[in-house]
């Protein structure tokens, strides 16, 4: 119980030093020194997703799993080196792809501005523009993100599970500087992607003591989830889209969640509280409600940050 105090602590201590530096950020941080960055990742991420549908869940998926350890510092795009097991090969991990596109729209931004625009950044654009492509909400992604120069794959253990209940949620949340507000409206980006079995096995096999399967999961549901992730299924490729739209950003998953449709566990427990019940509901009803909230909460998100340079290759440090 003293060390997971003390891994708590220092994540309060890391979490208070990454928002000191958000007041860094600025919508017009590279109005002079390289304006056209924004249009040259969206472009890069355009022609990607007009060949590959699964890259904006990738980006976005990307973005967060970037933002939840060490701040939106691009930590997650280096590359494992000699001793060192960087966090895209720590085991939340593993799934992620599409690292290509940041590494493209990197090499494109640095024939133009070179040295100027971060790997972080880019990233939070690309995570922008994977929203918008999918028929999502836009914003003004604040800009001067530094990179950071430590990867560890040991830190994922921090990224907030798949089989998280309420209160695990809200303390991985608070201590990023993010409210349940926050928490409901980014579970929203559930509504883009693809799932592996591993990430529900938990509630269609051996839930507990008295049930096989979670009993919040609509009967039929799960036995189309048991049908595809038996359990002795080891493919690693099984699993399942988020939802019936998974390449368009709407308000399907919350709609989901309230018809015991939904994949995680973490997506069920936004029922267990008054306040985030009332928000499943409300987002549940209104597009537009969500749209919004989840632009707002996005910047928020991304504006946590504590990196030190600006990379010249997003895969390594300077």
């Amino acid at each position: 119980m003293g060390l997971m105090l003390q891994v708590a602590l220092l994540c309060s201590l890391t979490i208070l030093s990454f928002s000191s530096l958000s007041s860094s950020l600025s919508s017009n941080y590279y109005h002079k020194s390289c304006p056209q960055v924004e249009s040259i990742v969206a472009k890069v991420v355009r022609d990607a997703t007009s060949r590959d549908k699964t890259v904006p869940a990738a980006l976005l998926r990307m973005h967060f799993h970037d933002c939840f350890i060490r701040g939106c510092d691009g930590s997650v795009l280096l590359e494992s080196r000699g001793g060192n097991k960087a966090e895209r090969d720590g085991p939340p991990n593993v799934s992620l792809h599409a690292f290509y596109v940041i590494e493209s729209a990197k090499k494109a931004v640095e024939a133009v501005c070179p040295g100027i625009v971060s790997c972080a950044d880019i990233l939070a654009f690309a995570a922008r523009d994977s929203v918008v492509l999918s028929g999502g909400p836009t914003w003004d992604v604040p800009k001067g993100r530094k990179d950071g120069r430590t990867s560890k794959a040991s830190e994922t253990t921090q990224l907030p599970s798949p089989a998280f209940n309420i209160s695990q949620l809200e303390k991985s949340f608070s201590l990023r500087g993010l409210s349940m507000e926050d928490l409901v409206a980014l579970s929203g980006g559930h509504t883009l992607g693809f799932s592996h079995c591993s990430s529900f096995q938990n509630r269609i096999h051996n839930f507990n003591s008295t049930h096989d399967v979670d009993p919040t999961l609509r009967p039929a549901f799960a036995a189309s989830l048991k049908s595809i992730c038996p359990i002795k299924n080891k493919a690693k490729n099984a699993g399942t889209t988020m939802d019936p739209s998974s390449t368009t950003f709407d308000n399907t998953y919350y709609k989901l969640i309230l018809e015991g449709q939904t994949l995680f566990s973490s997506d069920q427990a936004l029922l267990t509280t008054p306040n985030t019940k009332s928000l499943v509901y409300k987002f549940a009803s209104s597009k537009k409600a969500f749209h919004t909230a989840f632009a707002e909460s996005m910047i928020k998100m991304s504006s946590i940050n504590g990196g030190q340079e600006v990379r010249k290759d997003c895969r390594f440090v300077n």
